[in-house]
């Protein structure tokens, strides 16, 4: 993979590597499993220089960068979930308004958000609205001065600790009853707070938000009114190939993992690495690990380019990634044999943060929708 990188790209590898290895790991032992992001976190990744590739140059960013956001990804995923959690949510809740904020929001919030002085996340998601977006119940109707926000939000990680959020609601009008639009909520106002917080299988902050009558001045707004929705799925599409990345950095290290428990652990008088039915299933992690990485820079690198297909191949590459992801690890439990299935030991912790990665962003199921409606209609036009 690092051959198709530019000198640049290959920089920042070992910058988003270095970091993870030598200040996150002793970071991660120090903060165990947490349901918050510690403050100690949060100033280790605002001074990694990791956020830039999210943000444009001109707001303290290097550029937007899809190769790069799946680098630092890979590496941080690999070594501490809450950190890459932290990471993506600063990259979901940003990128509504780099695409269609005003230039007063701009300046007002990328800077802070690209140093990590803020933190921010991503509210779609709804009890009764998971994939099915249009589905939402959350509605902001239009009043003297801005608008009056009501609803529900549930899933939304890092909804604790996060400063600020992009909030999706239903903004009807006559021409479009179902219309669905942005907006900029920050902690602290009147009517916005955390319902209560929910207990995922790994280590997470994800809450359900509750918006009770709260009262948003028109410059909340985000883009033109009722362009929430495509506005959502080109932030998705962006990120979403960066799920990939997460999964193929856990992949990598329960790989790590697997390898070292095999060589070291002894049976039957030689250690189990030397047993095809271990070694076969290391040879085969190994493999869809490389075959998971290989797409999700193709993704990558097709968004960085601008390629017609970026979209297509963005699916493929979460699907893929994040299905091989979890069959890896969940070999490299097999190989651990009992001390695998401990609480606490380091494949079984990776075996259940993959596991939410196949849902989130839009779920395995959803990709194969995408991918086959692409196809089809990609068939269709050169028919026509």
């Amino acid at each position: 993979m690092r051959s198709l990188l530019t000198e640049e790209q290959r920089a920042f590898w070992e910058k988003s590597q270095r970091y993870a290895r030598q200040e996150l790991a002793p970071l991660a032992k120090a903060l165990g499993e947490v349901n918050v992001v510690p403050e100690v976190l949060r100033r280790s990744l605002a001074a990694s220089g990791l956020y830039a590739p999210l943000f444009p140059r001109e707001y303290g960013g290097s550029g937007l960068s899809p190769v790069k956001i799946c680098l630092a990804r890979e590496a941080l995923a690999g070594v501490y979930g809450p950190a890459d959690t932290t990471y993506a949510m600063q990259g979901l809740g940003s990128q509504p308004i780099v695409l269609a904020g005003s230039p007063e929001q701009k300046t007002s919030y990328l800077p802070s958000l690209a140093r990590g002085e803020r933190l921010t996340t991503f509210a779609l998601t709804e009890p009764g609205a998971g994939s099915d977006v249009s589905s939402m119940g959350s509605l902001a109707e239009e009043v003297e001065g801005g608008f009056l926000l009501t609803g529900r939000k549930r899933f939304i990680s890092n909804g604790y600790s996060a400063d600020m959020a992009v909030v999706f609601a239903r903004t009807p009008t006559r021409e479009n009853p179902n219309a669905i639009s942005a907006f900029l909520l920050e902690k602290g106002m009147r009517g916005f707070d955390v319902l209560r917080r929910l207990e995922p299988t790994a280590s997470h902050d994800l809450v359900e938000f509750r918006l009770d009558g709260l009262r948003l001045p028109k410059e909340s707004l985000i883009g033109p009114l009722g362009q929430g929705f495509p506005l959502a799925m080109q932030t998705l599409e962006l990120m979403r190939m960066s799920v990939g990345a997460a999964a193929v950095g856990m992949a990598q290290a329960a790989l790590e993992e697997a390898l070292a428990w095999a060589k070291g652990r002894v049976q039957f008088g030689k250690a189990i690495c030397e047993f095809q039915g271990v070694s076969f299933q290391i040879a085969d992690a190994a493999t869809e690990t490389q075959a998971a990485r290989a797409l999700v820079y193709l993704a990558a690198l097709k968004k960085e380019r601008g390629a017609e297909d970026a979209s297509i191949f963005s699916s493929m590459a979460k699907l893929f990634a994040t299905e091989a992801a979890f069959r890896c690890i969940d070999k490299a439990v097999q190989v651990h044999g009992g001390m695998g299935v401990l609480r606490g030991s380091r494949v079984e912790q990776l075996y259940r943060e993959i596991r939410p990665l196949r849902i989130y962003e839009g779920t395995s199921e959803i990709q194969r929708l995408v991918i086959s409606r692409n196809l089809l209609k990609s068939i269709q036009g050169s028919r026509g």
